[in-house]
């Protein structure tokens, strides 16, 4: 589902996030990825920007994961980013033996950031043409075993603006391969008279889950892992805004 170079609305959403350096992947949280690039325990901006620049030529290019990590790997061993090693956590303020690089983190870098770029472009393009095709489809991706909550979304219809896909519009997890098809009206009326779809959300259980790093707690639906639960490029403008406004604080701050 990644390969072959992305639409020039995901290119534009990744190009426009700022590095931000983060020890935990629970630092940066859930919308906040709309306008931050980050990577767990990448902590300089220099290893940030390389890592950066190693998703944006794979995004532009549609570079295999394979063509990825080669490129990428000896810049970061070079660095010494690379194996187990000692990373500085902030919030603790203490140094801490932690997994830098490795072909495990870069696979995770490269899907992360292909699926939720796509994800992105896909919502700016259904914005533009939901008039003429104004429901999305769920659909499965080809992983050999799927989560019980995804297969029980498979083949759910509803309209594209519809509160479902607010915290429901994949990729739903780490690994998820869901994907959402879009539909016209008069196909979604015969894919209705099939009997084939379901156009009604299903109920939406939640659990309690705790962020560890900050104590905030949130419902998160269940079958969707925690940080996961939100509309990739949905809520971009307002991400970025917020971005805007804090970096205009700490420049007052300053002067």
């Amino acid at each position: 589902m990644e390969r072959g170079p992305v639409p020039k609305e995901a290119l534009a959403y990744f190009r426009a996030k700022q590095l931000k350096p983060a020890f935990d992947h629970r630092d940066v949280w859930k919308q906040e990825h709309d306008s931050a690039f980050t990577v767990a325990k990448a902590m300089r901006f220099d290893l940030l920007e390389d890592i950066r620049n190693g998703v944006d030529e794979a995004l532009e290019q549609g570079l295999t994961f394979e063509q990825f990590r080669q490129r990428l790997t000896p810049t970061l061993q070079e660095k010494g980013w690379w194996g187990r090693g000692l990373a500085y956590d902030p919030t603790t303020q203490e140094y801490k033996s932690a997994q830098l690089g490795s072909p495990q983190r870069l696979r995770t870098i490269y899907r992360t950031n292909m699926r939720t770029a796509r994800a992105a472009g896909q919502w700016d393009r259904i914005q533009r043409t939901k008039r003429t095709h104004p429901y999305l489809l769920y659909r499965l991706g080809p992983s050999e075993n799927h989560r019980e909550q995804h297969v029980s979304w498979l083949g759910i219809l509803l309209p594209a603006d519809h509160e479902f896909w607010r915290t429901h519009f994949p990729p739903n997890g780490w690994g998820c391969k869901c994907w959402i098809r879009q539909v016209s009206q008069r196909e979604a009326e015969r894919l209705i008279a099939s009997g084939r779809v379901t156009t009604e959300a299903p109920p939406i259980e939640t659990r309690t889950w705790t962020n560890k790093r900050t104590g905030e707690q949130e419902d998160v639906p269940l079958g969707i892992d925690p940080g996961w639960n939100y509309h990739p490029g949905a809520d971009r403008k307002p991400a970025l805004q917020a971005t805007v406004k804090r970096a205009e604080t700490q420049f007052k701050k300053t002067i």
